[in-house]
């Protein structure tokens, strides 16, 4: 990665982060993405911890492209969190664009029932 790629990854994390300061009352769904999985977890930033979470790893035996697993991470982690009575969150994309795997996963948690 190139000095022109971090610097771009890092303004855009710093302009997210600062928007997304505005909602911090709300639980925060914040996503990690690698080239193989991808993660999601609910935090509560208050408090410092984890409440919910999903990753491609948990998946058993399911096969697809990564857009689809993404999908399905995001189907995973909305039931968890409607379970523990978890609605609405503020959805932290980090660096990532919105775009891909990303969007994939953050459409599936809404038509599960989570509000972002």
């Amino acid at each position: 990665m190139t000095n022109s790629q971090q610097l771009k990854r890092q303004q855009r994390t710093r302009r997210i982060r600062r928007k997304l300061k505005q909602v911090a009352q709300r639980l925060r769904l914040s996503v990690f993405r690698s080239n193989r999985h991808i993660w999601a977890q609910i935090i509560d930033d208050r408090q410092g911890i984890t409440l919910v979470a999903a990753s491609s790893k948990n998946l058993n035996d399911f096969k697809g492209t990564k857009t689809e697993q993404a999908a399905a991470v995001g189907q995973l982690l909305a039931k968890k969190a409607l379970a523990k009575k978890i609605k609405q969150v503020y959805f932290d994309r980090g660096s990532y664009r919105f775009h891909g795997r990303i969007k994939a996963l953050a459409e599936a948690a809404r038509q599960q029932g989570l509000e972002f």
